[in-house]
């Protein structure tokens, strides 16, 4: 009597960016010297391996068991195809002058926590290095810069969730950038006020003062800035919702910089969209 069932499914996603994914590791098995019919699977059916990941959060043993692979070959292909995705991620510079040339008005920053459910590591003074007191699990803390109607252009490498986004956000120079973007063609970068302080360029609600009260003045300034900043929820919401991967990993939590990136390609390659 059988003991499992077959059936066939329909992966949510547009054949060429299967096929672009395919070409891109063709080209890394040329680059590696991988000769010919030395693998488990061609080059589009490990591009649908690693869609099946990314979209649907599909499990590698299971993915190993539909493609007749051990898993330590299963996660090898996943990890060439993160790396091959990943390489092709704007880094800040490129989104920012993509950003300046477009003309766009301002931009958004605001960080999100991947969660992630491997072993815990030791940070500063004993404490949870992977853990987010804020969201109350472990996770890793990306940055994502988007467009003012909150398509992202740029994710961060990943930091501990325990980190702080002003923390975060200051990594390799990236505050200084976006003060730098804001003073020179004149593009702020509206944030909340988990940026406070960060540099004149970017722009973030008025604190209340710990004795006082704040004028009328900003009260409008608030809901302002609060208004047209909130819409950078949508960029978060894009690379979590497509993609099932980015709600939870169980890969090293490093690897979330490798995600990230490599989802910010599929996505504008769904969407043919960069800018």
């Amino acid at each position: 009597m059988p003991t499992s069932v077959t059936y066939t499914a329909v992966l949510d996603v547009r054949r060429s960016t299967a096929e672009h994914l395919s070409r891109l590791l063709r080209d890394h098995r040329a680059a590696v010297g991988t000769r010919g019919g030395r693998r488990a699977l061609g080059c589009f059916r490990q591009a649908v391996l690693i869609l099946r990941w990314f979209l649907d959060g599909t499990r590698l043993a299971q993915l190993a068991r539909d493609n007749g692979l051990s898993s330590s070959t299963a996660y090898r292909y996943l990890h060439e195809g993160l790396t091959v995705l990943a390489a092709g991620a704007p880094d800040l510079n490129t989104a920012l002058e993509r950003a300046k040339a477009a003309g766009l008005t301002h931009l958004n920053l605001d960080g999100t926590v991947v969660r992630t459910d491997r072993v815990a590591a030791p940070g500063p003074n004993g404490a949870d290095l992977w853990w987010s007191g804020k969201h109350r699990h472990h996770g890793g803390n990306v940055q994502v810069i988007s467009t003012p109607d909150g398509w992202p252009i740029w994710v961060s490498p990943v930091r501990p969730g325990r980190e702080h986004d002003t923390t975060c956000a200051r990594h390799h120079g990236r505050l200084d950038a976006l003060n730098n973007l804001a003073a020179e063609p004149g593009v702020p970068t509206l944030v909340d006020l988990g940026y406070e302080n960060a540099g004149d360029g970017l722009r973030h609600p008025v604190k209340k003062p710990a004795s006082g009260e704040l004028t009328e003045a900003q009260h409008t300034y608030n809901k302002v800035i609060r208004g047209v900043h909130g819409v950078c929820e949508r960029a978060n919401s894009l690379l979590k919702t497509t993609f099932k991967a980015l709600r939870r990993v169980s890969l090293d939590p490093s690897r979330i910089t490798q995600i990230a990136a490599a989802a910010l390609v599929l996505l504008q390659l769904e969407y043919d969209r960069t800018i």
